[in-house]
This record gives C-alpha cells, structure tokens and sequence, in this order.
C-alpha cells in the first residue's frame, strides 16, 4: 500500500516548534500597511501559535 503523503501547502505555512507545539505566521502583513495602526502592524510580525482546537487536526495533515 503507498505512503500517505502530507499537505504539502500546509506544511510550508506551518512549522514545528522544539516542544510540539505549532507556530505560523500572520496573514494581512503588507496588504494595505500604511492604513493599519503601528500596533496591528507590530502584533502581525509575532509568529502565531495555533490553537489546541484546530491542533489535532492540523498535525494529521502533516504527520500523513
């Protein structure tokens, strides 16, 4: 039976971090910058963990 393969998408937009946890990075970053507040702007550049709701099963997409 062949392998299954991971999301491939999700696995370049998601890393892992050294305790299992998973971070990516924020959407909205340069699209209309000049109109957001310089404290939108500054929370952006801050890698996001995801939540535990959505952990399960985004960690089956990339453990595939």
């Amino acid at each position: 039976m062949p392998k299954m393969k991971s999301s491939r998408s999700l696995s370049k937009r998601v890393k892992v971090t050294g305790t299992g946890k998973l971070k990516y990075v924020h959407a909205y970053k340069g699209h209309h910058a000049p109109y957001k507040t310089a404290k939108q702007s500054r929370q952006l550049r801050r890698a996001g963990m995801i939540d535990k709701t959505d952990y399960k099963r985004i960690r089956f997409m990339l453990v595939k």
